[in-house]
């Protein structure tokens, strides 16, 4: 059992708790009251805060994207090129992986909509559509060979984000940084503009 520390806000308490409990255990398999003993807070701070359960997986799915978004913007706030831009957000991703595996976790593992059926797929969640965006951008300005937008971007990242999947679920033993070099390289190999 982890420990929350002290100093950690009680909607920060809950949200950190309930991220490693919904990973480890599953959304099903977590009870308010999981998340109360495990948080170390009032059953009455979850429903003040959250209004339950569903309510937290709300709150913490919008937090998890908005960290992803911020993620993909401080790359695109520095203008590289796309293919660099695309670069930098697998390395991150990759680090964020060994980092923060529950957090990537919950964003690429999760069946968010079986518990948030009103919400839309994480695939079309803000961070995710910037992504695409970025490859779009590259096929405009001639860096990234021409092809349907959704073929480039499942290219693009789609190898980068098996590769995590891999790692999350124990296949891969070896930090992702390792394969980075070796990826990009096979990568590119397929989106290269001047292929005939």
């Amino acid at each position: 059992m982890k420990l929350r520390e002290a100093s950690e806000s009680i909607d920060r308490r809950i949200l950190n708790t309930a991220l490693d409990l919904f990973v480890e255990c599953g959304y099903y398999n977590v009870s308010v009251h999981d998340i109360q003993k495990q948080a170390n807070v009032s059953i009455g701070s979850i429903y003040n805060h959250f209004g339950g359960k569903e309510g937290i997986a709300k709150a913490l799915y919008y937090h998890v994207l908005s960290e992803m978004e911020e993620l993909v913007n401080s790359v695109v706030a520095q203008k590289l090129g796309a293919v660099e831009s695309c670069n930098q957000l697998i390395r991150l991703l990759f680090e964020q992986t060994e980092s923060q595996r529950n957090t990537i976790s919950f964003v690429l593992h999760a069946k968010h909509r079986e518990f948030l059926p009103e919400e839309p797929p994480v695939c079309s969640a803000t961070p995710f559509k910037a992504m695409r965006d970025i490859v779009q951008t590259g096929m405009a300005n001639g860096e990234i060979r021409q092809c349907d937008p959704w073929v480039a971007a499942a290219n693009v990242f789609g190898g980068a984000i098996r590769m995590i999947h891999l790692r999350l679920d124990g296949v891969i033993e070896q930090p992702l940084p390792t394969f980075y070099e070796e990826l990009l390289k096979v990568t590119w190999q397929g989106m290269e503009v001047n292929q005939g």
